[in-house]
């Protein structure tokens, strides 16, 4: 059996594993939807009113809110995920089944590229939740069919690089409860960046934090294929952050991985 067949094989089985734990032990995934859809209705109902009307354009208030806030909605959905698959990645290796895995013969990378794989999946049917929600709410997209996918695509490479980051963190941290804790610095990414108000509301230093993290030129990237609003060069600097993101993460993951 050639080496890609073992990878393809053995890489299926570890998707499968993770795809049964997510269905097996729900709470993690229901989280992912259950809390940035809480904050979207608080956002936009308790205060959409008001910070809708200080945008600008778009008749203000909660219509023009709500369209404003779904993009980073959608990352924070993403970094809540982050959270559980770095404490599933710990759990596995200070569980022992690692260990039990290492002495049978199997793709060594199909370990992680399961966790990785079944992380996307689960962050992708989550988004897709969350937009039905912000559409029932008023969430009004103008996007055309190539837009729309161009979102996708971009809302996929997020996920790849947030996932292979956070099994980095799952691999580096000592026990699972630690693990749950280093991704969370990702969930305020969108509160610190363009997603709930336009950076140049915010004090200089702030703004100038807000402007140049990788989350705002995502943000700005799917607010403007979705809503028409001007990008820029945002969606280079989106795409270079998901490509750097993912090749460090993935660089890191795999070295801590084999040194373990």
């Amino acid at each position: 059996m050639s080496t890609l067949t073992l990878a393809v094989r053995d890489s299926s089985t570890m998707v499968r594993r993770q795809l049964k734990r997510l269905i097996r032990y729900p709470s993690m995934t229901v989280q992912l939807v259950v809390t940035p859809a809480i904050l979207l209705l608080v956002f936009v109902y308790v205060l959409g009113g008001t910070l809708g009307n200080g945008l600008g354009g778009g008749g203000g208030g909660r219509d023009a809110y709500v369209n404003y806030i779904v993009p980073g909605i959608l990352l924070m959905a993403a970094a809540t995920a982050a959270t559980g698959t770095a404490v599933m990645v710990a759990t596995d290796m200070t569980e022992g089944i690692i260990a039990r895995f290492r002495t049978m013969r199997i793709y060594r990378a199909s370990v992680l590229t399961g966790h990785v794989v079944a992380s996307v999946i689960q962050q992708l049917l989550g988004m897709i939740v969350l937009i039905v929600i912000a559409l029932v709410i008023g969430f009004r997209p103008n996007a055309t069919a190539i837009e729309w996918l161009a979102t996708a695509g971009l809302l996929t490479l997020f996920a790849i690089a947030i996932t292979w980051l956070s099994v980095a963190l799952g691999l580096k941290s000592p026990t699972p409860e630690a693990a749950s804790n280093a991704p969370m610095p990702l969930v305020l990414l969108p509160f610190l960046g363009s997603g709930f108000v336009p950076t140049d509301s915010m004090p200089t230093v702030l703004r100038w934090f807000a402007e140049y993290q990788p989350f705002t030129p995502i943000m700005e990237t799917i607010r403007g294929l979705l809503l028409g609003t001007p990008i820029g060069n945002s969606a280079a600097i989106a795409l270079a952050w998901c490509v750097g993101l993912t090749a460090v993460s993935y660089l890191w993951a795999k070295n801590t991985f084999n040194k373990a």
